[in-house]
């Protein structure tokens, strides 16, 4: 599943001091059609404190014709509680009688999953609920093996049938997995049980029914769509909320700009360029590909624009000797192939470090004197640089930079390429100096503020500051590739319209 591997952690970085979960859950169901699960947080206790590393063209608008609308007279709520900013889930239960269980609500995924009672070997077992298949009354055996590989964590066991609740709908028969082993401490921190994908059938494990899919197939949500509204106010108790069938109008305002789902698996979708402080990077100016996922906690995005996001925000990354080494030696060659109108992309090929495919740049192996003199293999980690230097130094000279500013821009950049899948630090005295990033989508800008992609732990001289925009290099041909994690749709209502097969964006309220 995810192309093999999970895109982005599912509970990315455990930052300290934010926030705690509310012990409450509730739920709700009026009969209607409809599912509006809500989102609890409060502080989170000092002695808690976890500040390490676990993982990591087209425009529509939305109207009230368009979707059957939740209001105070005909919602149904189930709380989800909010861990860190980091984890969003819910209760669900399976079996008669009901057992229940926490569960990641997560469009990055689409099958369900629990720890099993036949879980002996895996600690993280004995710390969450397990699912008891003797106790309960409407279990069918099923058996088929399964295993789900995510960005740092895995599971596997076998599959089950039997009835899922959630909230106060319950889809009967439902295939899910019996999760048998866990290993590693990824799942053993984590303060869900499993997870209840809600992504596409295609990158179901097993040919498995998604829950999702049995929602709409046996006619228990009014309409094919589910939203979300996660809040990022860590002084509110409401931590958000997702609804099935509908969306909830107190949650957003103005229109949802919509984009078609352009490959089915994940939700993804076309999206246009980013800018830094309103300067276009050029690196998505003929297009990128993203994703929504409420199962990533960050942002994430190819190291080349990362890192340009890093310098500008003053980020501490990790200094690559290869990016500096190719900067140095090759550097004013790079600039003057690009100024004669080289293709970018064919830069690091047209000089000699890179071979090309005919999308682009691929490491040939060829050998090279480095600075000390000593001949050496120019890896796959200089063919890389090389290709991140020439969209920074296009980038620079679409905006009339002198070819010596652009050099040591390049060269500067070096020192805040990130580590794949990590956090970078950042000043706290300088967040509200931070620059806007902007993402195109739809034709229409969609900003976030240093507030919305700043992690900010703790007060006064003790404060701990971390980018939310993380290294992910997803290669062609499914790459590039942005993760619109929570950052993003923490500011953003997101629709994910099933019906129509695209996913919509507003400003949350």
């Amino acid at each position: 599943v995810k192309m093999g591997t999970r895109f982005q952690s599912l509970l990315a970085f455990l930052l300290s001091c934010l926030i705690l979960i509310s012990a409450a859950s509730s739920s709700e169901q009026k009969g209607d059609g409809t599912l509006r699960i809500g989102l609890k947080k409060r502080k989170l206790d000092r002695a808690n404190r976890l500040a390490s590393q676990l993982f990591l063209k087209n425009r529509g608008s939305w109207s009230p014709k368009d979707y059957f609308c939740l209001n105070d007279a005909n919602s149904d709520i189930v709380p989800l509680k909010n861990y860190l900013d980091a984890q969003y889930y819910g209760e669900i239960t399976i079996g008669t009688p009901p057992q229940k269980f926490t569960a990641i609500f997560d469009t990055g995924s689409s099958n369900l999953w629990v720890p099993s009672s036949n879980c002996y070997f895996s600690i993280a077992c004995y710390f969450h609920s397990k699912y008891k298949a003797r106790d309960s009354s409407t279990y069918k055996r099923n058996g088929k093996p399964a295993s789900i590989r995510y960005g740092t964590g895995a599971i596997s066991g076998y599959f089950s049938n039997d009835d899922v609740k959630v909230g106060g709908l319950v889809i009967k028969d439902q295939e899910f997995i019996e999760a048998t082993s866990e290993p590693g401490i990824t799942f053993l921190l984590a303060k869900f049980d499993g997870i209840l994908g809600l992504g596409f059938k295609e990158i179901a494990v097993g040919n498995s029914t998604p829950v999702w899919y049995n929602m709409v197939e046996k006619g228990l949500v009014k309409e094919p769509i589910f939203s979300f509204w996660l809040n990022r106010n860590p002084e509110d108790p409401e931590g958000g909320q997702i609804v099935f069938g509908g969306v909830d109008p107190k949650h957003f305002k103005g229109e949802h700009t919509y984009v078609p789902v352009t490959r089915k698996g994940y939700w993804q979708f076309d999206m246009g360029d980013l800018n830094i402080a309103d300067k276009p990077t050029g690196y998505c100016a003929k297009g990128c590909s993203a994703i929504a996922d409420s199962g990533t906690s960050l942002l994430t995005g190819p190291s080349t624009v990362i890192t340009m996001i890093n310098h500008a925000i003053g980020a501490v990354g990790i200094a690559s000797q290869e990016c500096k080494t190719v900067i140095g030696q090759y550097g004013q060659t790079m600039l003057d192939s690009l100024v004669s109108q080289v293709d970018p992309r064919k830069v690091c090929s047209h000089i000699g470090l890179c071979g090309f495919d005919g999308t682009h740049s691929v490491s040939m192996g060829i050998k090279s004197v480095v600075e000390d003199g000593v001949s050496g293999l120019l890896n796959e980690a200089m063919c890389s640089a090389c290709e991140m230097a020439s969209v920074w130094m296009q980038s620079e000279l679409s905006q009339n930079q002198t070819q010596e500013r652009i050099l040591a821009y390049a060269a500067e950049l070096c020192d805040h390429i990130p580590n794949p899948n990590q956090q970078s630090a950042v000043d706290c005295e300088r967040v509200s100096s931070m620059p806007i990033v902007t993402f195109t989508i739809g034709g229409k800008p969609f900003d976030l503020s240093p507030q919305d992609y700043i992690f900010k732990i703790g007060d006064g001289v003790q404060a701990q500051c971390t980018s939310g925009f993380t290294a992910m290099d997803i290669p062609p041909p499914r790459g590039p590739l942005w993760i619109l994690g929570d950052i993003f749709m923490g500011p953003y209502h997101t629709v994910f319209d099933y019906g129509k097969t695209r996913v919509g964006f507003a400003k949350a309220t």
